[in-house]
This record gives structure tokens, sequence and C-alpha cells, in this order.
């Protein structure tokens, strides 16, 4: 009984793996201070819960069906080896019918327990990201992480969606804010992880240019994501909680880009992972920021 149960865990634990929990954590982070802001205060417990867990079961749809397709690029690269489907702990038919299956429930769920739009959106961002960003982009060009990161940024207009079951400019400005923070974010890690993805025929762009090339792109993007974040004070009335800590952090998240420029530049130890952790911190403190101002604005 003991080892029929050891074997269960093990398995759950396997199709859990799947579905990449740590990257669905960082979407949910954006999800609900968008639904505060979309609603001025706190939204309900039942529909803050609903929306969560089918944002939760949509981003593991998508990155299950990533796993699928990409399970021979994990497979070749030391920082993906351990991954289930590289390690050949499921069968491929299975991870593609378990990620249909937890897309198929959670677009059921969220057209049941929050709103049509919401669904929509939901599909549509695992539809992206499977058939644009894995199929379509990934493999064929350096912009691959830069349309990419339009996947990971959904979860603001779901979250926004399933308060006021419409749009408006103000989740548009954190779309953006995300999709130009994910080159900034995801580029650092590609330079630390370069011969994995050279080895894996993945053409990021720190595998087909040079370092300075790179760091030159992340300064851009970095002042394009912080200037888009001063946008959303006048946007959505933010107040003065939002616009410093959005000031302070733009201003921490450039200097530490320009940090790994001068690195870059003189040859010295780059730390790519000091701005890609920093950046994990930076989206996480100004979606806090986000979602305390509208409860505090006075």
């Amino acid at each position: 009984m003991a080892s029929h149960e050891l074997r269960i865990s093990a398995r759950v634990r396997t199709y859990v793996a799947l579905t990449k929990p740590r990257i669905i954590e960082l979407l949910l982070v954006t999800t609900l201070p968008t639904m505060i802001l979309a609603g001025g205060r706190l939204p309900g417990f039942w529909l803050a819960l609903a929306t969560l867990i089918g944002g939760t079961l949509a981003a593991g749809s998508a990155n299950a069906l990533n796993s699928y397709i990409d399970r021979d690029i994990d497979a070749v690269m030391l920082r993906t080896a351990h991954r289930p489907l590289a390690k050949a702990r499921v069968k491929p038919q299975n991870a593609l019918i378990f990620g249909i299956l937890l897309g198929f429930f959670a677009i059921t769920w969220l057209v049941i327990l929050v709103n049509f739009l919401a669904a929509v959106l939901s599909l549509a961002a695992i539809l992206f990201y499977v058939f644009v960003y894995t199929l379509a982009l990934k493999r064929r060009t350096p912009s691959n992480i830069v349309w990419g990161g339009a996947a990971g940024a959904f979860p603001v207009l779901i979250g926004w969606a399933a308060v006021t079951d419409s749009l408006s400019w103000a989740p548009v400005i954190l779309f953006l804010l995300i999709f130009f923070w994910t080159p900034p974010h995801y580029w650092p890690l590609a330079m630390k992880y370069r011969d994995d993805y050279a080895r894996a025929k993945i053409p990021m762009l720190p595998v087909v240019a040079s370092d300075v090339f790179v760091a030159k792109r992340i300064i851009q993007y970095s002042w394009v994501m912080v200037i888009v974040s001063f946008a959303l004070t006048p946007v959505a009335k933010m107040g003065w909680i939002y616009s410093i800590t959005a000031v302070v952090l733009g201003a921490a998240f450039l200097f530490e880009a320009y940090g790994l420029q001068r690195r870059v530049k003189r040859n010295e130890l780059p730390l790519e992972m000091r701005l890609f952790h920093g950046s994990i911190s930076y989206l996480s403190l100004i979606f806090l920021a986000v979602a305390i101002d509208p409860l505090l604005h006075f």
C-alpha cells in the first residue's frame, strides 16, 4: 500500500512539474493586483479564487504543451534536462493529452465561474504561447522572447476582465509593461546559458549576437519599460505610492542594466543573474504598488 501511494505521489509530482509551477507563480503575481486596480478595492474572495485557479490551469496547460513540443530541446540543455519529458518520466502522448485537457478545463472553469471575456483571453494566451511563440518563433528568430513576452502579459488582461467584464487603457498599459519587461528579464538568463541554447540550436539573441549588443538591447527595452510604467499614473489615476515606487524601481532597474553593459564592455564577469533576479523583484514590487495604491490612495 505504501509503495502504491508513493508511486501515485511521484506521478502527481511529475504532471505538476509539466506545468512549470515557478513560471506560473510569476504570472499570478500580476493578476490579483490588476483585479484590485480594476475594482478600486479588494475583489470578492470567490471571484479572486476562481480567477486565480482558472489562470493557473490555463498557464499550466500552455506550459505542459510547451514541454511536449520542446522535449527534444529540453533533453540536450543542461538547464532543462531534469524535466519530466526529457527524463522520460512520462510518455509524450500522455503529456499532450494532459495539456489539452487542462486547457479545456481551464476555459470551461472560467466561462462558468468568471466570465466569457476572461475565458476567451485565457484561450488566446494558450494559443499564442503554443502556436506563435513555441512553434512559430522560438526556433526561428532571435526576437523569439520579445514576442513571446506577450503570452506572459495576458494575465493582467484576464484579471481586469474578470472584475469589469471589459478592457480599457489601464490593463493595456500593464500588458505593455510586462511585454517590454520580458526581454531584459530573460536575455540575462540566456547570456548565462548561451552554450545550452547554442547546443539546442535555439537562436536566442545572446547566441547570435555579442554581449555588447545584447546589453545595449537590454538597456533599450528597459528604458521603454520604465517609461510605460510611468504612463500608468495618468491613465489609471494612480497616487503617490505607485508613482514613487515606479520611479525608484525604474531607476534601480536601469542602474543594474547599465552596470551589466559596463561589465561587458570591460570584459569583466558580467553577473547576468544579478539583473535576472533583480527583474523578478522589480515586477513583484511594482505590482505590489499597483495593488496597494488604490487601497490607500488619498
